[in-house]
């Protein structure tokens, strides 16, 4: 018996009847170019909200206790604008994270057109998700919160209330190295802020009476603490599963079957955008792209993809891994 390839675990039909085509309801018609993508689960948008009103609760503590009050102008100027950049940066690429298609699927192209239309060749094969009734191109996994199967899946954030994916994983790496940049920024602000109360006098080093600075500093202080610990993994996650072109669900579902890979820099090259440049750190600008699949191409890449496999797969091993593409992980 062959060993079926790691990002082979999924429903692998053989043949057309299989898919159960009558189920599947014919796709709706694509949207206008540039339509905004929006997720509506209310864990997701509360994390989101919460995300904005951290962000800016930090700001307001930087500009309004420390920098404003302080006599210091050019520390202030220097300070305030290097950390309302990050700030502004942090939160361009929260918005272009959680806005933006992760790489989902045309859902309900699995239909009987579609099927007859491939005209199937004895061998071929073809991936259906019996959820979302799509047919899945490779390393597209089913996200039970997006409802969607997304392309490249590497998790469901509900801080970004999005799947980080193919096209936004970019715009997740910037969001999560900006919020620890201006975590670790306010840290030493604030670190500063207090060896200088403490040599004067504490009425005369904020606008705020001094318990009222005091609380607002220790919350800033353990804020970007937590804060700049937890995407500072992340980034580090994040980066690692770029480098080694491997998503965080293909790695917990390696079962030490070897797959094809990317080299590591074309994967870096490909996630932000060609070849090294400011652009890297722009949350406005995409990463290398091409023009959007139609519900045609993308069977039709399913297709030819399985075309180059010789893995024998009967009906009943499919059954037995029906659940695994709805695998999440979340960084909650």
């Amino acid at each position: 018996m062959m060993l079926i390839p790691t990002h082979h675990f999924r429903d692998i039909e053989r043949k057309p009847e299989y898919l159960q085509p009558e189920k599947c309801v014919p796709p709706p018609h694509p949207g206008p170019v540039g339509t905004m993508w929006f997720i509506r689960d209310g864990c997701g948008i509360a994390c989101a909200i919460v995300t904005w009103f951290l962000v800016l609760y930090a700001e307001f503590v930087v500009l309004f206790v420390m920098l404003i009050p302080s006599r210091d102008y050019v520390y202030s100027a220097i300070n305030g604008t290097v950390f309302n950049l990050l700030a502004f940066l942090a939160l361009a690429s929260h918005c272009r994270a959680m806005l933006t298609d992760p790489g989902a699927v045309p859902k309900g192209n699995a239909t009987k057109e579609f099927i007859e239309s491939l005209q199937l060749k004895p061998g071929q094969v073809v991936y259906k998700c019996p959820k979302c009734c799509s047919i899945k191109p490779d390393r597209a996994h089913h996200c039970s919160v997006c409802k969607r199967c997304i392309r490249k899946m590497d998790h469901h954030c509900p801080w970004v209330n999005n799947c980080v994916g193919e096209n936004n994983q970019k715009y997740f790496v910037l969001f999560t190295m900006y919020i620890a940049l201006i975590s670790l920024h306010a840290l030493i602000m604030v670190g500063f802020h207090f060896l200088h109360c403490f040599e004067e006098d504490w009425t005369k080093c904020s606008s705020f009476s001094p318990p009222t600075t005091v609380i607002l500093l220790i919350l800033l202080c353990f804020e970007g603490l937590l804060f700049l610990i937890f995407t500072s993994v992340m980034f580090g996650t994040q980066v690692h599963s770029i480098c080694t072109d491997e998503t965080s669900i293909e790695r917990l579902k390696r079962k030490h079957q070897p797959r094809e890979r990317r080299g590591s820099w074309k994967s870096v090259k490909e996630t932000f955008g060609g070849d090294f440049s400011l652009n890297w750190f722009n949350p406005f600008s995409g990463p290398c792209d091409p023009e959007p699949l139609s519900d045609k191409d993308w069977v039709r890449q399913a297709a030819s993809l399985s075309n180059t496999d010789n893995t024998e797969t009967t009906e009943e091993q499919s059954e037995e891994r029906k659940d695994q593409d709805s695998v999440e992980v979340t960084d909650e």
